[in-house]
């Protein structure tokens, strides 16, 4: 699974304006509302509440990866976006949150949501990476990033033989 297959340069937030964990989760919704990805943002809201309220998807190094799995979701997506300021987002390590990917799976789609948490969380681990997501000025940027972990990612796996 490739996170760019799930990665619309539309609902990209490159400048965060939140201050707060709720507000960069509605931040985030509205995109995804206004480019048709989910329909109905009240249920989606509900059910990343629901999730946060068992852990904080806040796992730390300046990271947070809010998700749910809902019929409110028409497509499945990934929202990225950024603050530069960072927020109290009651990370595990306490540090503020920088980098957000809210994953938006429909409801059925447990595969998808289960592969796509885990692909952000191999790529996430690569410091380098992590800082080049908090340098990039564009979209376009964060994709050109993400194809080319994700090609260097690919080519060090080692299938046996």
């Amino acid at each position: 699974m490739r996170i760019t297959d799930l990665l619309s340069k539309d609902v990209m937030i490159m400048s965060l304006q939140a201050t707060t964990k709720e507000t960069a989760i509605d931040e985030m919704i509205a995109s995804l509302k206004s480019n048709g990805k989910i329909n109905d943002e009240v249920l989606f809201k509900e059910a990343i509440m629901n999730r946060e309220a068992q852990s904080s998807t806040g796992v730390g190094e300046g990271i947070a990866m809010p998700h749910a799995k809902t019929k409110a979701v028409n497509e499945a997506t990934v929202v990225f976006a950024k603050s530069e300021k960072g927020l109290d987002y009651e990370a595990l390590d306490g540090q503020p949150a920088h980098l957000f990917f809210m994953i938006a799976a429909p409801d059925g789609a447990n595969a998808t949501h289960l592969e796509t948490l885990a692909a952000l969380s191999r790529l996430l681990v690569h410091p380098a990476f992590v800082q080049s997501l908090r340098d990039a000025k564009t979209p376009d940027e964060v994709i050109e990033l993400f194809n080319n972990e994700q090609e260097d990612s690919e080519e060090t796996v080692v299938t046996p033989t």
